[in-house]
C-alpha cells in the first residue's frame, strides 16, 4: 500500500489534506484525537494516509458512516456492532425491510451525501445506569452492553446519529469519500447459532482514490481466479450435498495435482531424514483427554462410540505420532527422529465460515513431528525453514514469518521457554527470513512460527506452523535415555509446511489462475490427433509420457480441429500437441506451449527428453 507523505489530494473543490493527523499511537495502541486527549495522551502521530493505523481509524469511521445512511434509509433499523476486519469492515443490524445486494448502491450514495455535509464525529460517555436507560428498547444494544464491563461506556454522535463505541474515530465526516460495500450476507447474533440472524454488510474503505481502484481491480481479477470457479471448470474437485458440506470430492485431474504435490514432498522428506509412519483415524477419547484436546478443543472434533467406548475422530496426528515415539525406548543416539504423515484429520466447523477448499471439514495435513534434544531445537527449526523457502521458492511465492511468544497462561519453566524462543528467532534470522514478533500470541505448551505467504494479487494467506511443546511430552511422559543413562523428555516440534493439500491447491489455483507450473500440472500434455488415422500415435505418445513420470490426455472426439484446440486451451494445459499426418510421418511434433506463448516444432526424441527435463527440473 502506498503511504503519503505530506501532500494533498484534491476531489472537486475540497482539498483534503494528507498531513492531517487524525490519531495518536502510543504504547503498539491507536486512539482517536477525542480519546487521546481526554485521556492526556502523548505520542506518535497518525497521519491521514494509508498507513494501518491510518486505515484502522478510517474504516472504523466508514462502518458508522454505512450505519447512518442505513438508519436515514431505514429508521426502524438496529444496529449491534461494526468492527474493523481483514477485508475491510463490516456492520451487523437488523431491519423490517429485506435488503440485498442491489440496495447497497443507494447505500452507498446516501454515505456520500452524508460524508460532504462534514459532521464532526464527537465523543461522550456514560454510566452503565444511564447508558441501559437510553437504550432500553434495543436489545441490540443491551447485547452489546452485556459484553461490556466496563461502568462507563463511550457514545460517539455524527449528525443525527450515534451508537456506543469505543473509537477510534476520525474527527470529521469528510475525509470519509473513498469507499465501497464489497457484499451483504447473513450473521448470527455474537456468532451464536442458537441466536437470531442479522444481515451483515462488509465495505473497505482508503484515504485516496487509486488505492481504492486498485483494490477493487484486485477484487475483479480474485473473481476471476477464485478456485471455487476454477477447480469446477478445470475438473480438479467438487462438493455433493448428498455427501455432505466442507467435504471435497477429488477428481482425476485434482487427485493427480495432489500426487505430484506429495511425491516432490515425500523426495524431499525421505533426502532430509523424515521416516513414514501413519497413525489410525480414531482414537479412544482417553487419550483425548490425556493430551488436552477433550477439554480444550472437543467442540471442534466429532465423537462416536464403539463397544460402549467413546471414541474421538482425530483433529491433529500428534497422539499417532506421538505413540510412535512410545513404541519403543528410546536413545539421546537416535535422537533427532523425525516422522511424518500425509494425515487426514476432521474438524467441525460451522456452515457459515465453509469456503471451498479453504475451509473444510476434512483435510489432509502435510504434516510432521520431531522428537529432539533441547539444544537440537535451533537447527532442527534452522532446517524447516530452509525446508519451507526451497518449497515456497519453487512455486514463487513471497512469504514472511510470525514469531509468537508466551502467553500469560502458559506452562513450562522460563529458561525452557527462553531457550525455545531464542531458537526459533536465531533460526528466522540466520535465514534471513522477514518476521514480525506477536507478544504473547503462542500456545499454552511453547512458541511458535507462523508461516504467511503472498499471491500473484498481493493476498497474504496463513499456511503452514511451525510449534516447540513442551507440554505433550510431559502429559504422555515422553522420555529418552541420555548419555549419563538417565531418562530426559524429549521436545516435541510440530511442523506443516503446506498447511494442508485442500488449503494449498486452492491458494495454487489463485495464484496462477489454474495455469500450473509444468512440473505439477495435473496434465502437462494434451495431444490432438487432426483424424481416426492419427490416433494410434497419440495413443503410443501418451504411452511414452507416461512412462517418464507425466501425463497426457488425447482429446479425440468428433469435432472440428479449432474446437478441440480451444477447449484443451480452456483446460489451462501447459503443452499442447497437433499430430496430423505429417507429424506422424516424419515424427516432428508441432508444440503449442502455454506458459512460454510461443509454438515450435521437436522430433519425439527431442520433446520426451524436454519433457523429463521440465518434469524434474523442480526439487524441493
Amino acid at each position: 500500500m502506498r503511504r503519503y507523505g505530506k501532500t494533498q489530494r484534491r476531489r472537486g473543490n475540497e482539498s483534503i489534506k494528507m498531513s492531517e493527523v487524525i490519531g495518536i499511537k502510543h504504547n503498539q495502541n491507536i486512539y482517536d484525537l477525542c480519546t487521546a486527549s481526554e485521556l492526556h495522551i502523548n505520542g506518535e502521530n497518525i497521519y491521514f494516509d494509508n498507513s494501518p493505523e491510518s486505515l484502522e481509524i478510517i474504516r472504523h469511521s466508514c462502518a458508522h458512516l454505512m450505519a447512518q445512511a442505513i438508519k436515514s434509509l431505514y429508521p426502524e433499523a438496529k444496529f449491534f456492532v461494526g468492527p474493523v476486519v481483514n477485508e475491510g469492515f463490516y456492520y451487523d443490524f437488523k431491519v423490517d425491510s429485506k435488503i440485498s445486494e442491489e440496495d447497497l448502491p443507494s447505500i452507498e450514495s446516501k454515505m456520500l451525501e452524508i460524508a460532504k455535509k462534514a459532521y464532526p464525529i464527537t465523543k461522550s460517555t456514560l454510566s452503565r445506569k444511564d447508558a441501559e436507560a437510553k437504550f432500553a428498547n434495543d436489545e441490540l444494544k443491551q447485547a452489546v452492553m452485556s459484553k461490556i464491563p466496563d461502568d462507563k461506556l463511550s457514545v460517539y454522535a455524527q449528525g443525527d446519529f450515534e451508537d456506543l463505541c469505543r473509537g477510534p474515530h476520525l474527527p470529521n465526516t469528510k475525509l470519509l469519500q473513498h469507499f465501497k460495500l464489497t457484499k451483504i450476507a447473513g450473521a448470527y447474533l455474537g456468532g451464536d447459532e442458537k441466536a437470531q440472524m442479522l444481515i451483515r454488510i462488509y465495505g473497505i474503505a482508503f484515504a485516496d482514490k487509486q488505492s481504492l481502484k486498485d483494490y477493487l481491480f484486485a477484487i475483479e481479477e480474485a473473481k476471476k481466479r477464485d478456485h471455487r470457479k476454477l477447480g469446477q471448470e478445470m475438473g480438479l474437485f467438487t462438493f455433493d450435498e448428498d455427501i455432505g458440506a466442507g467435504l471435497p470430492i477429488w477428481l482425476p485431474k485434482g487427485a493427480r495435482l495432489r500426487q505430484n504435490l506429495e511425491r516432490l514432498l515425500t523426495i524431499a522428506l525421505n533426502e532430509r531424514g523424515y521416516e513414514p509412519v501413519r497413525g489410525p483415524e480414531i482414537l479412544k477419547s482417553d487419550v483425548w483427554k490425556k493430551s488436552g484436546h477433550y477439554d480444550n478443543y472437543k467442540e471442534n472434533m466429532y465423537f462416536t462410540t464403539i463397544d460402549e467406548q467413546e471414541y474421538g475422530i482425530k483433529p491433529m496426528n500428534c497422539v499417532g505420532h506421538i505413540k510412535v515415539y512410545q513404541s519403543s525406548p528410546r536413545s539421546y543416539r537416535e535422537l533427532p527422529l523425525r516422522f511424518y504423515e500425509y494425515g487426514i484429520v476432521h474438524r467441525h466447523e460451522k456452515s457459515g465460515v465453509l469456503h471451498g477448499l479453504l475451509r473444510v471439514r476434512e483435510f489432509t495435513q502435510d504434516d510432521a513431528h520431531i522428537f529432539c534434544q533441547t539444544n537440537q531445537i535451533k537447527d532442527e527449526v534452522n532446517h524447516i525453514i530452509s525446508f519451507t523457502k526451497s518449497i515456497l521458492d519453487a512455486f514463487n511465492f513471497a512469504y514472511e514469518m510470525e514469531l509468537s511468544t508466551r502467553p500469560e497462561k502458559s506452562i513450562g519453566n522460563d529458561e525452557v521457554w527462553e531457550s525455545a524462543t531464542n531458537a526459533l528467532k536465531n533460526a528466522l534470522e540466520e535465514n534471513k527470513i522477514a518476521y514480525q514478533i506477536d507478544e504473547g500470541g503462542g500456545a499454552f505448551y511453547g512458541p511458535k512460527i507462523d508461516i504467511k505467504i503472498t499471491d500473484a494479487l498481493k493476498r497474504k494467506w496463513q499456511c503452514g506452523t511451525i510449534q516447540v511443546d513442551m507440554n505433550l511430552p510431559e502429559r504422555f511422559a515422553l522420555s529418552y535415555t541420555d548419555e549419563n543413562n538417565a531418562q530426559v523428555q524429549p521436545v516435541m516440534i510440530h511442523r506443516a509446511i503446506l498447511g494442508s493439500f485442500e488449503r494449498f491447491v486452492a491458494i495454487l489455483t489463485e495464484h496462477f489462475a489454474g495455469e500450473f507450473p509444468l512440473f505439477i500440472a495435473p496434465t502437462q500434455v494434451i495431444l490432438i490427433p487432426i483424424g481416426d488415422a492419427q490416433l494410434g500415435y497419440a495413443r503410443e505418445l501418451r504411452d511414452e509420457i507416461i512412462k517418464i513420470g507425466g501425463y497426457a490426455e488425447i482429446m479425440d472426439k468428433n469435432e472440428s480441429l479449432n474446437k478441440k484446440i480451444r477447449l484443451a486451451e480452456k483446460q489451462k494445459v501447459p503443452l499442447i500437441v497437433v499430430i496430423g499426418a505429417k507429424e506422424v510421418e516424419s515424427k516432428i511434433l508441432a508444440i503449442r506451449d502455454r506458459r512460454e506463448k510461443a509454438q515450435y516444432e521437436l522430433s519425439q526424441a527431442e520433446f520426451i527428453t524436454t519433457l523429463k527435463t521440465k518434469i524434474g527440473e523442480v526439487r524441493f
